[in-house]
């Protein structure tokens, strides 16, 4: 049970280290990679835009995905802790839902993906999301 609160807790840590990090993206920086569709092709398989448009959105859902699980994992909330375990299981639910696509990328091959996104899906994003995405929905059940 401690192990699930912990990974919940992680997961929120997780959600507002992706928040930032798209944040920066969208000031057209594009590390770990040389450029834009260097960076496309590893974390998403196929070429899209990393701009301002695309990469805020996906900061703001972050952040609210980080401090709705921040919240419910710290036992925090006061009225707003129903809010909270809402956004915790829709958090646990896409982190699953992420995973599950990942596997059938694995299994079946994601054409067109360039040769980083395979390995980094296999090795890192699909494990990751599937870990946490499990300890976070035990530690709703609880």
């Amino acid at each position: 049970m401690r192990d699930n609160r912990m990974a919940a807790r992680g997961g929120a840590v997780l959600l507002g280290v992706l928040a930032l990090l798209h944040v920066y993206w969208a000031t057209g920086a594009v590390w770990p990679a040389a450029d834009e569709r260097g960076l496309s092709l590893a974390v998403l398989g196929s070429v899209v835009s990393f701009g301002p448009a695309v990469v805020l959105p996906l900061a703001v859902i972050e952040a609210v995905g980080a401090v709705c699980v921040g919240t419910y994992a710290w036992g925090r909330g006061g009225r707003f802790a129903r809010l909270a375990r809402l956004g915790t299981a829709v958090f646990a639910g896409g982190l699953l839902l992420r995973g599950a696509v990942g596997v059938v990328w694995i299994v079946a091959g994601k054409d067109g993906s360039g040769a980083v996104f395979p390995w980094l899906n296999a090795l890192a994003y699909t494990p990751l999301c599937l870990v946490l995405g499990g300890a976070v929905a035990r530690e709703l059940r609880r």
